[in-house]
C-alpha cells in the first residue's frame, strides 16, 4: 500500500506515532551525551518520604532511569529505611532520618532529593534540602499557599540549586501531543474545555486533613485539571474563576475540607474550562475543543498508565512510557547540561495561585480574579 492509498486520517495518525518514536530516540541520545560529559556517573536521587507513591511508583521508576538512580532515602521510620536498603541494595550510610538529613550536604552520592510528603510539609523540606546544596523535586501540589511557594523558590535560588515539580504528565506522550496541538493550533485555539476527576474516599487520611493537605479533592485531584487546562491554553493561566462547593453527603468525614467542588476558569482569549472534582464519585476525563477539531481523554486522563484518548482525526495509540522515569531523567539532564526544567517552581506557584482563587470564589460566591 502506498501513502496515496492511505486515508489522510491514518497518515496523520501514523505521522504522530513516528514523531513520538523519534522524540524517545532523541532523549536516549541526549542521555548518552550527558552521561559521557559526566564521565559515566549517574546522578544520585534520595527519596524523602517513603509512602505509597515512593514505594509504588518512584522507587520502581528509578530502576528504569538512564541518568539517575536511587542512592538513598530520608524517612521518619528507621525500619522503612532498613527495608529499602535491602530491597534496593542501598549503602547504609545513605539512609537518613528527618533529624539528621542535613548531613546529606557532605554526601557526594546524593545530588537530588525528591520530596514526597503531604503538601504542607513540602516547604520545610525543600528549604532544608536546598540549604544542604542539593537539587530538589517537590511533589505536587507545590505547597498549601502561594507564600510557601515563594519561600521554596527563594531558598533554591539562594542556594543555586534547581527546583522542579512532580508534573510527570509533561513527559507523557498523550499530554505532549495535547501541548503540541495547543502550540501549533492544528484545531485552532482550544476554546471549550471540560474536566471531571474524582474517586470515592471512604476513610480518614492526610488527604482530608486541611492542615496537611491544604484542602480536599481540589488540591489532590483538581490540580490535574487546572494544570491540564493551562497546558491546553499553551501555558497561559486563567484570568478569573468562579466556583461553588456542593452539599456534603458525608459531613462527618469531610468536616475539614470540601467533598465536591465545581468551578469555571476563564482565559484571556475567551476560552473557558468547566470542571468538577470530588471524593464522592469516580471519574478521570478531560476534553478540549477548537473551531477545527477536538481532543478527548476518555479514560485515565491523568493517571500513570492506561490513557485512552482520541482526536477528531481518530484514536491515539502512543507507546506507554514510565512517566516518573522520564520526568526524573529529564531533571537529571537539566542539571548535567545547565538548562532549565520545563516544570519549575514558577509553574507550581501558578497552579497554587489558581487553586487559591477557586477556593476564594467558592467561599464568597463571587468571581475572583487570578493575580498575574
Amino acid at each position: 500500500m502506498t501513502i496515496f492509498d492511505t486515508s489522510r486520517r491514518d497518515f496523520l495518525r501514523n505521522l504522530l506515532l513516528g514523531t513520538a518514536a523519534l522524540a524517545t530516540t532523541g532523549l536516549d541520545l541526549r542521555a548518552q551525551e550527558a552521561l559521557a560529559q559526566n564521565k559515566g556517573r549517574k546522578l544520585g536521587v534520595a527519596l524523602l518520604g517513603l509512602g505509597k507513591y515512593s514505594s509504588g511508583q518512584l522507587g520502581p521508576a528509578l530502576r528504569e532511569t538512564k541518568l539517575c538512580y536511587l542512592a538513598g532515602v530520608i524517612t521518619g521510620h528507621p525500619e522503612k529505611g532498613e527495608q529499602w536498603a535491602a530491597t534496593y541494595n542501598l549503602n547504609k550510610k545513605n539512609i537518613y532520618s528527618y533529624d539528621n538529613m542535613e548531613q546529606i550536604a557532605h554526601n557526594p552520592d546524593i545530588d537530588i532529593v525528591y520530596v514526597v510528603t503531604p503538601p504542607a510539609l513540602h516547604p520545610e523540606y525543600t528549604v532544608r534540602v536546598a540549604k544542604a546544596g542539593k537539587h530538589v523535586i517537590s511533589e505536587k501540589p507545590m505547597a498549601t499557599s502561594v507564600e510557601d511557594c515563594d519561600r521554596m523558590i527563594a531558598a533554591c535560588k539562594k542556594a543555586k540549586v534547581k527546583l522542579a515539580l512532580g508534573y510527570r504528565l509533561h513527559y507523557d506522550l498523550y499530554h505532549k501531543e495535547m501541548m503540541r496541538l495547543a502550540k501549533e493550533q492544528d484545531f485552532g485555539p482550544f476554546m471549550k474545555m471540560t474536566g471531571d476527576r474524582g474517586f470515592i474516599f471512604g476513610q480518614r487520611a492526610w488527604r482530608i486533613d486541611k492542615k496537611l493537605a491544604g484542602g480536599g479533592p481540589m488540591m489532590d485531584l483538581g490540580i490535574y485539571i487546572v494544570h491540564g487546562a493551562c497546558m491546553a491554553a499553551n501555558g497561559v493561566a486563567p484570568v478569573s474563576v468562579t466556583a461553588h462547593e456542593e452539599p456534603k453527603t458525608k459531613p462527618e468525614l469531610f468536616n475539614e475540607v470540601e467533598e465536591t467542588i465545581r468551578w469555571t476558569m476563564d482565559f484571556p482569549n475567551g476560552a473557558k474550562c468547566d470542571a468538577v472534582t470530588s471524593f464522592n464519585h469516580s471519574a478521570d476525563q478531560f476534553r478540549i475543543e477548537g473551531a477545527k477539531g477536538w481532543m478527548e481523554f476518555k479514560q485515565h486522563a491523568f493517571t500513570y498508565r492506561g490513557i485512552v484518548a482520541e482526536t477528531s482525526r481518530g484514536p491515539l495509540n502512543f507507546t506507554p512510557i514510565n512517566q516518573q522515569a522520564a520526568h526524573m531523567d529529564d531533571f537529571a539532564d537539566c542539571i548535567l547540561t545547565g538548562r532549565e526544567t520545563p516544570v519549575g517552581g514558577e509553574m507550581g506557584r501558578r497552579d497554587i495561585q489558581i487553586i487559591a482563587a477557586i477556593y476564594e470564589a467558592a467561599r464568597t460566591g463571587k468571581p475572583v480574579k487570578v493575580k498575574a
